[in-house]
């Protein structure tokens, strides 16, 4: 998966269905690499995804349905997703894409998508430097760093206001309902969330990380309003809940079953199924008692181009680290006519993600620039923080 770069499978043409068949082909096929013939846990966090331009929600067709045959279009912006868990514990990735006409390996990125990926760009490189907690990278004598330790976290409320100040340099908007959970063994949807753009009428994030978590960020923009409808088409990824039920019909009770041992409470497709056709049966009485909860087809209520990355991160002692990422995207080749003039937000983009090992080359360090220098420079290189923790 890549931004800018050769996008591999992904062309003018291509049908999303099939992409998403190779992609899981290839997901189980790196899964059943590691620990053979261990007996420990391990599958599918999420089955791969690929969602057109406007749509905001992962898209996972089916070949029993008529969005079987829908294809990418040269120049959308197409988000993928996919992840795997081991003992229970979950990584999942998610990038976009611009499609390139057929027949050439790399889209040319420019105008409004321009402005869009790079507003996600920062956006995220801005979030995940918020997720660290207050102190921990922090230099000085022991009497700064514990001043600087007794900090507190910034809350929920002035995240989204940077967030919302960087979508502003690149005039986009934030995509309503963008979540970011704490990561817990078997549960990629923990107590502790961020929500960017809460509805008035939408529970708020709550919560700060900590040393010692994992979290899934997500970062959502939109050329349009944000605003998020859902559309007119079946539910197709799912996930089992905690909630137990006395299942009436046999076949609600074997799909279940299936779902159980496959994949345990990640998100499946119900193209993954035995039985497709009867796995769309089985799981109705399951959705309404609660039993499986069903993730809802949406998209930017305008019909609006949407970006959306999502990153698995671990905070330690030494800081963040990526432990699943999107490639970086290549600043070089993006280009746009907006940039970040906020000094409280470039500030922030300065920030290291963690604590410096020694390892890296001299040379390689005089080769970088800080964020602050990228975004005055026309976004022409990566930042010295994203390339130190990339």
């Amino acid at each position: 998966m890549a931004e800018s770069h050769d996008v591999g499978w992904l062309s003018e043409g291509a049908k999303i269905l099939e992409l998403c068949e190779k992609g899981d082909a290839l997901l189980d096929e790196e899964i059943g690499k590691v620990y053979k013939g261990k007996k420990i846990q391990k599958g599918v966090a999420t089955p791969c995804t690929i969602s057109p331009s406007s749509h905001v929600t992962p898209f996972t067709p089916l070949a029993s349905e008529d969005d079987a045959g829908t294809e990418l279009k040269a120049g959308e912006v197409v988000k993928i997703q996919l992840g795997a868990q081991i003992d229970g514990f979950g990584a999942i990735v998610g990038g976009n894409v611009v499609v390139p006409p057929k027949g050439e390996k790399k889209a040319k990125i420019e105008g409004r998508e321009a402005d869009l990926l790079l507003a996600t760009h920062y956006a995220n490189e801005l979030l995940l430097r918020l997720m660290v907690p207050p102190g921990l990278l922090s230099a000085g004598t022991d009497e700064e760093k514990k001043k600087a330790s007794a900090e507190k976290p910034p809350s929920q409320s002035k995240m989204i206001q940077l967030v919302e100040k960087v979508a502003a340099a690149y005039e986009v908007k934030v995509v309503q309902h963008t979540t970011s959970w704490l990561f817990e063994r078997n549960d990629i949807e923990g107590k502790k969330k961020i929500i960017l753009s809460p509805a008035a009428d939408s529970s708020k994030g709550e919560g700060s990380p900590e040393v010692g978590e994992v979290w899934g960020v997500e970062v959502g923009m939109s050329l349009g309003s944000g605003k998020v409808k859902d559309l007119d088409k079946r539910s197709t990824l799912m996930r089992r809940t905690a909630i137990t039920y006395g299942l009436k019909r046999p076949s609600s009770r074997q799909v279940l079953s299936e779902i159980v041992k496959k994949f345990g409470t990640f998100p499946f497709s119900l193209r993954q199924l035995d039985d497709e056709k009867a796995g769309k049966v089985g799981v109705i009485e399951c959705v309404r008692n609660g039993v499986l909860r069903e993730y809802k087809p949406a998209a930017d209520s305008e019909g609006a181009p949407v970006s959306r990355m999502f990153s698995t991160v671990a905070i330690t002692k030494n800081g963040l680290t990526r432990l699943a990422a999107p490639p970086a995207l290549d600043l070089d080749t993006v280009k746009s006519d907006k940039k970040i003039t906020d000094e409280e937000v470039l500030k922030i983009l300065e920030r290291p993600l963690s604590k410096s090992t020694g390892t890296k080359s001299k040379n390689k360090k005089k080769k970088k620039k800080t964020a602050k220098k990228a975004v005055a420079a026309d976004e022409g290189e990566e930042s010295e923080e994203e390339s130190d923790d990339e």
